[in-house]
């Protein structure tokens, strides 16, 4: 598995809408589009969030970047913009039944 965690500071709106944005518009096409097997997205304060993305391998990682952008982009109203990034291979990794059930904001 490959993961890629990405941080987002935005300049507009609030965190709630966003978030709810997210949620009712993107969330569940991007593991789809991009063939991630786990994403979720994290209010980290004071402006910023996180998204966890989880993949089968590299490549599909890698796959992604696209479908990042298209979701910044559909984010416009909110002033996203992403100022990290960090990947790699997930070397550990365990998850409980609770993982399956999904957050709605």
């Amino acid at each position: 598995m490959y993961a890629i965690i990405r941080r987002y500071r935005m300049a507009a709106g609030s965190i709630d809408d966003l978030m709810h944005k997210v949620d009712t518009q993107y969330a569940d096409r991007v593991p789809e589009e991009v063939g991630a097997v786990l994403y979720t997205a994290i209010d980290t304060g004071d402006g910023t969030a996180l998204t966890v993305t989880l993949f089968e391998d590299e490549e599909a990682g890698r796959r992604s970047e696209a479908a990042a952008a298209q979701v910044r982009e559909g984010l416009a109203e909110f002033r996203v913009e992403e100022i990290d990034a960090l990947s790699g291979e997930v070397m550990v990794s365990r998850a409980s039944e609770k993982v399956l059930n999904a957050v709605h904001h």
